[in-house]
């Protein structure tokens, strides 16, 4: 469902990416971590299509993200890392608006939306003006808005940020739920433990290079510890001995 192949990209004289190539399948729940600067943003932006690579290519669902864009970003959901909105929309407003991106049909995006500001204690604030609302409430509505075309494929960028404990049980619950449903969900996420309870596989990012790929029974297996913390720290600490390519397959 997301295949890349040796996508690559350079700003100027900084390569961000280098040559990662991955294969996630339908119904798997991917976690992708990396220290800051790593390369995970870049490697979303490549894999959404927001971002040309300097060389490689990516597709979605089979659709190659920019040779068919509009096919591959029909099967897709997607939350940033900041979301944006239209600001002066009401939270009903901007649903409506994404529907019609998607086209959804009207009758069918308002039965989607009555359930998703349910599940994410929306209507409370369907009437209220996305400029008004809380950071933990935007991020709420990002999400409700990436899953209301039932996207085969979701993409979502720190997806816990200023979300409280109930709410973060919430998402945690629902992309689960559709992970076991069949859609291939791709998470990158600073929260280490959030990555091992949710992630069928976990990919670990450093200096643009993937370090290491595979279950948490692989991961141990190729560095040696037990704790997926320390696991991290081995595979992206700046001093001493670098990662290198054998623990990456």
């Amino acid at each position: 469902m997301i295949r890349a192949r040796d996508l690559t990209m350079h700003y100027g004289g900084l390569c961000a990416l280098n040559g990662l190539s991955l294969d996630i399948a339908e119904g798997e729940f991917f976690a992708f971590l990396g220290p800051n600067a790593a390369g995970k943003t870049t490697a979303i932006k490549l894999l959404t299509g927001l971002l040309k690579p300097t060389a490689g290519d990516a597709w979605l669902c089979g659709h190659h993200v920019h040779n068919a864009p509009k096919l591959a970003k029909a099967a897709l959901g997607f939350v940033p890392d900041v979301a944006v909105f239209y600001d002066k929309l009401t939270s009903l407003e901007f649903m409506e608006f994404v529907a019609d991106i998607y086209e959804v049909e009207r009758g069918k995006a308002g039965r989607l939306t009555g359930k998703l500001f349910e599940q994410f204690s929306l209507r409370p604030y369907a009437a209220e003006q996305i400029e008004n609302l809380s950071h933990g409430t935007r991020q709420r509505l990002a999400i409700a808005a990436a899953l209301l075309h039932d996207p085969r494929v979701i993409i979502i960028d720190e997806p816990m940020i200023g979300l409280d404990p109930v709410h973060m049980r919430v998402v945690k619950e629902e992309l689960k739920a559709r992970s076991r449903a069949g859609v291939t969900v791709f998470m990158s996420t600073h929260l280490l433990n959030i990555a091992e309870e949710l992630a069928d596989r976990i990919g670990i990012i450093c200096g643009g290079k993937l370090r290491a790929l595979g279950t948490m029974d692989d991961l141990r297996r190729q560095v040696g510890n037990t704790e997926l913390e320390q696991i991290f720290l081995s595979l992206t600490k700046e001093n001493g001995n670098p990662a290198t390519e054998k623990v990456r397959h």
